[in-house]
């Protein structure tokens, strides 16, 4: 059965960090795109980030550019984003995802995670 879990969501204050992980079970997450996605109440569902399961490449929303870093391990069968310099901004339900393509759209992702809640409080 495939599934994604995420965790280490919580509260911070603004300035702080956390690491969010991404638990793959059913298949090799070595072979898809990993994305990471938010979604803050009111707003749509938003690209944060994305690493290829090939090569390790990573992109980054304007956003977060410079903050977020996305990493895997393959032994593990785990993505992660660390993010780093929270501000208020970034409080959202982070998701993770997979998908076959490099791509911003949430829609091209096949398998979704639960999310896990990350609140920066100011």
């Amino acid at each position: 059965q495939v599934q994604l879990v995420e965790s280490g969501g919580g509260l911070v204050q603004a300035g702080g960090s956390l690491r969010l992980s991404c638990a793959a079970s059913g298949f090799f997450l070595r072979l898809y795109i990993m994305g990471w996605f938010r979604q803050a109440p009111g707003k749509e569902r938003e690209f944060v980030g994305s690493i290829s399961g090939r090569d390790g490449a990573t992109i980054y929303a304007d956003s977060v550019k410079g903050r977020f870093t996305i990493s895997r391990d393959n032994a593990k069968n785990t993505v992660y984003l660390q993010m780093n310099s929270l501000n208020s901004e970034d409080t959202a339900v982070y998701y993770c995802a997979a998908g076959n393509y490099i791509t911003t759209s949430d829609d091209q992702y096949i398998y979704w995670g639960q999310g896990t809640q990350v609140t920066v409080s100011s």
